[in-house]
């Protein structure tokens, strides 16, 4: 690399037994790494959700794409007004703007690998989130972290007729 270029953010290693973990009665997130600015940087972890776990309800974000890859189970995501299951091994990128929801398929468990290329303190939502759904903070902490953490919750009548299929 020459003097006039830098890169956005320092490289980042996380060995797997110094990974902070979040846990909530549904899934544990391992924080894998998250680095540089807004604008610039990435967050990425992994979750494993329990048996038919909900993971996060419809929501879209404005300034980030989030990129999903199932590495275990099967996921099942709402992506616009259209919900699949992806398998061990599928890939998928939301772009901006863009109406998503996901939780581990009926009957299944999902072990997921989630990066975000921007970076947000997503971090600190994954813990408020954590202790929101162990009934230690109060879930109008979300909803007023929106704009922070770039999650904004929607309705979806597609992802609602969705869960109560099992």
């Amino acid at each position: 690399m020459n003097d006039t270029t830098k890169a956005p953010f320092p490289p980042v290693l996380t060995r797997h037994g110094q990974a902070e973990t979040c846990a909530d009665p549904s899934s544990v997130m391992r924080l894998l790494g998250e680095s540089g600015q807004s604008g610039n940087g990435f967050t990425s972890y992994r979750s494993t959700f329990a048996e038919g776990a909900v993971g996060a309800p419809a929501h879209f974000h404005t300034r980030a794409s989030e990129l999903l890859f199932v590495l275990g189970g099967a996921l099942r995501v709402l992506v616009d007004e259209e919900v699949t299951v992806l398998h061990e091994g599928d890939f998928l990128a939301i772009p901006p703007y863009t109406p998503h929801a996901f939780a581990a398929a009926p009957g299944s468990t999902a072990d997921v690998l989630f990066v975000f290329d921007r970076a947000m303190d997503r971090f600190a939502y994954l813990r408020l989130l954590g202790r929101v759904m162990r009934g230690e903070a109060d879930p109008k902490e979300i909803a007023e972290s929106a704009e922070r953490f770039d999650n904004h919750y929607i309705e979806s009548s597609a992802w609602r007729a969705a869960l109560e299929v099992v």
